[in-house]
């Protein structure tokens, strides 16, 4: 006869519990998905010309934690230089949440005269390709343990630069959590 106690039931529910909010509990890598492209500023002052952009970019946070970030600056590139950059500011989101953040961007009209014909040309095709790289940082809490965590993300753009609607992206990230 085997003897039963409520203790030893307890433990293993506890057990139990413990294992699956582990496995519950793996980082996920967040996603990013730039929803639009707008012209906040265009001035034309010849021979350079000054465009502010505001990007809005849908962020999901797949994990069971909230995610604390710092402010950031995210690199635009064209054609393989830089030609702008976008400020990320600090920040936090819930866990398994979805929000859109507005990152206002400023373009480079020295490097946008440096690649005019081929600006020219990505506008009569109606197709820009732009790049983009930002490393996000922050803390993601778990009781009273904080853990510090590093996002790279890469996106490859399309753009149609005369309504500036996205076209095509491809977003990679990579998560890189630090246990201290």
């Amino acid at each position: 006869m085997v003897n039963w106690s409520w203790t030893s039931a307890v433990v293993g529910a506890a057990t139990a519990a413990a294992t699956a909010a582990l496995i519950s509990a793996k980082p996920k890598d967040p996603t990013f998905h730039l929803v639009s492209v707008n012209i906040t500023s265009f001035k034309l002052g010849l021979p350079l010309i000054d465009v502010e952009l505001m990007l809005t970019v849908h962020v999901t946070n797949p994990n069971a934690v909230p995610i604390h970030y710092s402010s950031t600056e995210m690199s635009i590139f064209y054609a393989g230089s830089l030609l702008g950059s976008a400020q990320v500011s600090a920040g936090s989101q819930p866990p398994h949440s979805c929000q859109l953040l507005h990152l206002p961007a400023r373009l480079s009209s020295m490097e946008m005269a440096h690649h005019a014909v081929q600006l020219m040309a990505d506008v009569g095709r109606r197709e820009m390709v732009l790049d983009a790289i930002v490393d996000i940082e922050g803390v993601a809490r778990v009781v009273w343990w904080e853990h510090k965590f590093k996002v790279h993300v890469e996106s490859h753009v399309t753009v149609d630069p005369v309504f500036l609607d996205v076209v095509d992206q491809e977003n990679k990230s990579d998560l890189e959590l630090f246990v201290t």
